[in-house]
């Protein structure tokens, strides 16, 4: 069973630094980062070996959240080679997030 990396201030960098990595910016307390949680565990599973899905605890690494500018949680950010090419705010289906996953593999 796959799971996503959990980011902190020391990992960040590198683990976006190849490939394709999808980032949520989530914490504990926030009801919509919890409600999108099981679809980052099930991305995790379906992406494993293809891309990265990754989180961040906010209030662990505000550095890292203060880095990309996050106001709101959850924020998501996709990566290609260590390049953030696309941001979502909010909670969105796991479609949505599949999608944007494979536009970036293709």
């Amino acid at each position: 069973m796959a799971k996503y990396v959990e980011l902190t201030n020391e990992n960040f960098d590198a683990t976006v630094a190849e490939g394709v990595t999808m980032v949520d910016f989530w914490a504990p307390w926030c009801g919509p980062c919890r409600m999108i949680a099981p679809v980052i565990e099930e991305l995790a599973e379906d992406f494993d070996g293809k891309a990265t899905i990754a989180k961040v605890n906010t209030d662990e690494q505000q550095d890292v959240a203060v880095k990309y500018g996050i106001r709101s949680i959850p924020t998501i950010l996709f990566f290609k080679d260590g390049e953030m090419v696309d941001q979502m705010v909010g909670a969105s289906g796991k479609e949505v997030f599949a999608g944007k996953i494979n536009e970036l593999l293709s």
